[in-house]
């Protein structure tokens, strides 16, 4: 079985492959986009992923989202709170994609 693991909307978004438990294929997406930290969703690390194994997402038996809401939370405030107030602008891009518990 086929699992893929995906991590985004902090920082270093990234895609893993996983094979019956044991990993296949990595990436880390700024290496394809060339934008450090690039926080976006992984789209060119799940395709490498994929590729890597000859897959297409039907044949996957589950994908993960890798996300700890109040850790990241709790970074993206300890950050701010060190370098305040000339964080200003960038604490308020990073708090809207924050995804808050439902």
């Amino acid at each position: 079985m086929h699992v893929l693991g995906i991590s985004c909307f902090y920082h270093d978004s990234a895609a893993v492959l996983l094979r019956d438990g044991e990993i296949v294929a990595a990436a880390q997406e700024e290496r394809f986009t060339r934008e450090k930290a690039d926080a976006g969703f992984p789209r060119r690390a799940i395709d490498y992923c994929l590729g890597h194994e000859g897959l297409t997402p039907s044949e996957l038996g589950a994908v993960i989202f890798y996300d700890k809401p109040l850790l990241k939370f709790e970074r993206i405030i300890d950050t701010y709170l060190s370098i305040a107030p000339s964080g200003l602008g960038s604490f308020l891009k990073a708090v809207p994609v924050f995804p808050l518990p439902v």
